[in-house]
């Protein structure tokens, strides 16, 4: 007897109750094994890709790709004996132990996930039986022409809407695109097998539409909606929650970094740098670091009972993603070097942009650097990362005239701009702060004497 094993969404953070489905990376029939990837799911955190819990057969893909699904909900189900016979949906092994792999079920009858532990298991229960809707002798399977029709027959009646008198048989995908090119359904005779509308259908039905009538002033026509979810719905929430709850002060300091500058083409040429990109915010960074060393406190926490001071430093980079704003950080990049921290930070930057940040990278985070620059923006006023209590802008590095030496000269100058939670910060913390990065940054053999 073959078994038929349900996959549930699982927690992938830390309390999120649903994910949205990126991609999936199996089909229906594809054999699979034991902690191979088959689908990516976007959560409020990040995006991962899960793993399978079974080796086996895919036998069924229950949710779409841009389906937004509840944790616990049934995603996909395998067939863990493939060719043994009908399918049955058999129970967890009561005498599984806890610690169990992805894929193995612990002594409290949850199945290992990518995160701790699955749902809990029920009780067996066998998969509700689905009658064809053209009658078929049982001594004589249908010809595969007569299958193909009772399969698009039946997919047609299980996605078909009735409209007034008129029952439509469409998927889903093919409803929405209706409704965005504002065909009426009803009004289509389906080319596809079973009379199924198609794809094509609607987007031939919206063609021959937008040439038949004349353009008229619609404004929804033309905007661009776009869902608040996932990250950017988490961010878009974080954000809100840290400008007011948090007493916002920002400072501003401009600075000549004619040397730091110089010192970034110095390092580019050495060999312990020649697999690291330099750029000018590594040092920006290590200019920050070697500031909280001098400031402990601007590295804290405020609760409404205490003022925690971290020993440590958990420096977050915001990063701009096709997903939104990402603040994955780099732990305890106070014990890095130089080179450490570059690679470091080269590592956090590309793995956000390619979307793969772990939720753990985001968590934990201390104190925050946001790169304004790289858009040739020279300053702002940035908001707080929730939990931390300064976040520090860096501009952009413009060719400026400046009074260097008693004259006036074109030198690198950038502005740095600071935000800090006023409540455990106050004005002097915050500007000795700042004062020390821009001093490393407008003279680099400061860092020695800090170091």
């Amino acid at each position: 007897m073959s078994r038929l094993r349900d996959f549930k969404l699982p927690d992938l953070g830390e309390g999120l109750t649903e994910g949205e489905i990126l991609q999936w990376m199996v089909a229906v029939g594809d054999e699979v094994t034991l902690n191979q990837p088959i689908v990516e799911v976007e959560t409020a955190k990040a995006a991962v890709e899960v793993p399978s819990p079974f080796a086996g057969v895919v036998t069924a893909i229950h949710h779409e790709a841009g389906e937004v699904v509840d944790v616990g909900s049934v995603i996909i189900s395998f067939d863990t004996e493939p060719g043994a016979g009908p399918l049955d949906l058999v129970p967890d092994p009561p005498n599984a132990e806890e610690g169990a792999l992805i894929g193995e079920v612990g002594a409290n009858g949850r199945t290992a996930t990518l995160v701790g532990y699955g749902p809990k298991s029920g009780p067996a229960k066998r998969r509700a039986r689905v009658d064809s809707p053209t009658p078929v002798v049982a001594e004589e399977a249908p010809p595969p022409e007569t299958a193909a029709r009772v399969s698009a027959a039946a997919v047609g009646q299980a996605a078909a809407q009735s409209q007034g008198a008129v029952t439509v048989l469409a998927k889903p995908p093919v409803r929405k695109l209706a409704k965005e090119l504002g065909v009426d359904l009803t009004t289509l005779t389906g080319t596809g097998t079973g009379g199924v509308i198609t794809r094509a259908d609607v987007e031939a039905a919206g063609s021959l539409g937008s040439q038949a009538i004349p353009v008229a002033w619609e404004p929804g026509a033309r905007e661009r909606r776009i869902p608040v979810k996932g990250v950017r719905k988490m961010s878009a929430q974080a954000m809100v929650d840290s400008a007011f709850t948090a007493p916002h002060v920002t400072e501003f300091v401009t600075v000549d970094v004619t040397p730091t500058m110089e010192l970034v083409t110095r390092l580019r040429a050495l060999p312990d740098f020649a697999d690291v990109k330099v750029t000018p915010l590594l040092l920006v960074a290590k200019a920050l670091l070697l500031a909280v060393k001098r400031n402990p406190e601007i590295n804290s926490t405020f609760t409404d009972s205490e003022i925690v001071v971290k020993s440590y430093v958990n420096l977050g980079i915001a990063a701009a993603t096709p997903r939104g704003l990402l603040v994955p950080n780099i732990k305890d990049a106070d014990r890095l070097s130089l080179v450490e921290l570059g690679r470091a930070l080269q590592d956090l930057v590309e793995t956000a942009r390619a979307g793969k940040t772990a939720p753990a990278d985001m968590q934990s985070g201390t104190i925050t650097i946001t790169n304004i620059g790289v858009f040739g923006i020279d300053t702002g006023t940035p908001i707080l990362n929730p939990g931390e209590s300064a976040i520090l802008a860096f501009g952009a590095v413009r060719p400026t005239p400046w009074v260097h030496e008693g004259e006036i000269a074109i030198r690198q100058v950038t502005q740095l701009a600071l935000s800090f939670d006023h409540r455990n910060v106050d004005g002097a913390l915050g500007s000795q702060f700042l004062a020390d990065i821009a001093r490393v940054l407008a003279d680099p053999a400061t860092a020695l004497a800090w170091s």
